[in-house]
């Protein structure tokens, strides 16, 4: 998708994340590279104080400035605007505490809330442990799932999330996705990959503007089940998926090897490949932009963009952490923004 040709009229909401992570070491060099990386301003939803620390501690000079969404734009330019959300404990960079839990899901919580009122354009997440989460309670799968909820919650309607990984090299989505292997064949439908499909190809003409996508669909089995002989699941699920939709005019075709999808002539027949299982989809994209790839969310009614990585606790406060990822998610949530705008 191409850049944004105009300024946005509102900023970015940028959620913390775990903030013992690398989200405020990314966070901080995004902001360091906004003139030549060319960043959308945003407003950071977090802790203005463990932001402060982490920029000490990483050697750096930024001037944090606490605003509101509206101010967020005027303010960009001499200092990072920070919604401020507290932490709820103090925290030490590499050091994750479930004591933190609230404020991180309240820093996600508020920037949906903004996003979904029209002050700020699009929402950018930061990495979150779901493992920290889930000691306080936590009972989503993840970020998208707790999205997904939000977003519902707004509506007043079921909304159905789909993880799509974004980059220049290839764009996939999982059908299934924060579930055990032993899993994915039981809970595969031939309703969950048309269902899944049919956002993907809605969500690529409404928000990256493909008049038709074209939609390459693997098979769950290995050489997509060699015709009953490696599983039935190809024949009996995913086949009759792809015919469906077919039948309404979507561009799906396969079920093809999932072992012969990704290589550059494959990925040249596509706009996206729609994969069975999470590590089926995220390998491939992994491998080909582990640094520059984002994670979007599709089927929701605001745009969510967010690294393709995790919180990294290892290299927090180290500055080995680069912001590559997360400038990606605000210059791709910043274009589709720009889109919606016109």
């Amino acid at each position: 998708m191409s850049e944004p040709t105009r300024p946005l009229s509102r900023p970015l909401a940028l959620s913390q994340g775990d903030p013992a992570g690398i989200g405020p070491d990314i966070a901080i060099a995004a902001w360091l590279q906004r003139s030549t990386a060319d960043i959308t301003p945003f407003i950071y939803l977090g802790d203005p104080d463990i932001l402060m620390q982490r920029a000490a501690q990483l050697g750096v000079a930024v001037k944090i400035e606490a605003a509101s969404p509206e101010e967020a734009i005027g303010v960009f330019g001499r200092a990072i605007p920070v919604l401020p959300v507290a932490a709820g404990t103090v925290i030490a960079a590499g050091l994750p505490d479930s004591a933190s839990a609230g404020g991180t899901i309240e820093a996600i919580r508020r920037a949906v809330e903004e996003t979904v009122a029209g002050r700020t354009a699009a929402l950018v997440t930061c990495p979150i442990a779901k493992s920290v989460l889930y000691q306080a309670g936590f009972r989503f799968p993840g970020h998208t799932e707790y999205l997904a909820d939000l977003a519902s919650e707004h509506l007043g309607q079921s909304v159905t999330p789909v993880m799509m990984i974004a980059s220049p090299h290839l764009r996939t989505v999982p059908v299934t996705i924060h579930i055990p292997l032993a899993d994915v064949s039981r809970q595969l439908t031939t309703e969950l990959i048309m269902e899944t499909c049919r956002i993907a190809a809605r969500d690529l003409q409404t928000r990256f503007g493909i008049a038709e996508p074209r939609l390459a669909v693997s098979g769950l089995n290995p050489h997509a089940g060699e015709n009953g002989a490696l599983g039935k699941e190809d024949d009996a699920i995913v086949r009759p998926a792809i015919e469906g939709l077919r039948l309404e005019g979507i561009n799906a075709f396969g079920p093809l090897p999932a072992d012969t999808m990704f290589h550059a002539a494959a990925r040249a027949t596509y706009d996206v490949a729609i994969c069975m299982y999470h590590d089926q989809a995220l390998i491939p994209a992994k491998t080909l932009a582990f640094d520059d790839g984002v994670n979007v969310t599709l089927g929701l009614p605001f745009i969510r963009t967010s690294p393709d990585h995790g919180t990294a606790f290892g290299i927090a406060g180290t500055g080995k952490a680069k912001p590559d990822s997360l400038i990606a998610a605000l210059r791709m949530a910043a274009a589709m923004a720009a889109a919606k705008e016109l």
